[in-house]
């Protein structure tokens, strides 16, 4: 079994082309498939999976709490393995066939207000190297809508200020260019003219974003700076770095913006992923509605 998902885990990089974060995600969900397989069904051949013993283990899964978006994504995961087992001829036939995932709940994705997110952009002081470079982290994933992971992804050739834009590869390394706005603009040149310089060291990094090793700036340490400069602006709100794409996305569809610019701007493949923040902007009218009309 264990061959079989090495197997399949390569196949979904070399020709699927599937982002890091999205195999990660698919190896976590079918090794904890394959322990219950083993270690409750007592199975060590995958011919033998039945479509009962999946439901098994999405029973399983379900007493332990978890949402139906996760159970959804376990369905997704067994099901694109079976196929794939199915298409090399390693099994004869597909137990997830007949199996139904269940309705995702749709949440609602937080967002800042305007006033909100300009007290964060306005959080980090360019006074220093460390200043110059995290006003320009912030202002340009609000400018963009870019992901943290894209962010952090960026080399200084994706760059091109003279022409306004980012070039950035999203998901399943496709990629987009994205417009940037005047504000973003001479935020990254400060930092590329009189901070970037600050943080290079003997080994020189093509990143565009550098921590104080000289090394690409991570994920994890994107979070702490964020962190860090939302309780420096007041911001009582919970935040994610995902928090400023819902906001840039919300905004832009609330100041009349294009469904399907703002598709392309985010990378999303499907438009139907971009149509929530439209339930997001009505949420939002009729909450000023009930605040401020008289006989509301």
């Amino acid at each position: 079994m264990e061959d079989q998902l090495r197997d399949f885990i390569h196949f979904l990089m070399v020709e699927k082309g599937l982002a890091k974060n999205t195999l990660v995600s698919y190896e976590r969900d079918l090794r904890s498939y394959l322990k219950y397989l083993k270690t409750v069904e007592l199975l060590t051949d995958l011919n033998e999976v039945q479509r009962l013993q999946i439901i098994r283990f999405l029973a399983q899964l379900k007493d332990q709490g978890k949402s139906s978006k996760t159970l959804a994504r376990h369905i997704a995961s067994i099901r694109a393995f079976h196929q794939f087992l199915l298409r090399e001829k390693v099994v004869e036939r597909d137990p997830t066939v007949h199996i139904e995932s269940p309705q995702k709940e749709r949440s609602l994705p937080k967002v800042l207000s305007i006033q909100e997110v300009e007290k964060l952009l306005e959080s980090p002081k360019a006074n220093d190297h460390f200043g110059k470079r995290d006003k320009a982290m912030i202002e340009l994933l609000y400018a963009t809508g870019i992901r943290v992971s894209e962010l952090i992804g960026l080399n200084l050739g994706d760059v091109h200020l003279t022409m306004g834009f980012v070039r950035c590869f999203g998901k399943g390394s496709k990629e987009r260019i994205i417009p940037i706005g005047k504000t973003a603009s001479l935020a990254l040149q400060d930092y590329l003219d009189n901070g970037r310089i600050h943080f290079i060291k003997k080994q020189k990094d093509d990143a565009l974003f550098l921590n104080h090793l000289g090394k690409r700036l991570t994920r994890q340490g994107f979070w702490k700076i964020l962190k860090k400069l939302t309780k420096e602006a007041g911001i009582t709100k919970e935040l994610t770095p995902h928090t400023l794409r819902h906001s840039f996305a919300t905004h832009l569809l609330e100041n009349g913006a294009d469904l399907r610019a703002v598709q392309e701007m985010l990378g999303h493949a499907d438009i139907s992923t971009t149509q929530i923040y439209t339930h997001v902007t009505k949420t939002r009218l009729k909450d000023v509605y009930s605040q401020f009309h008289p006989r509301a």
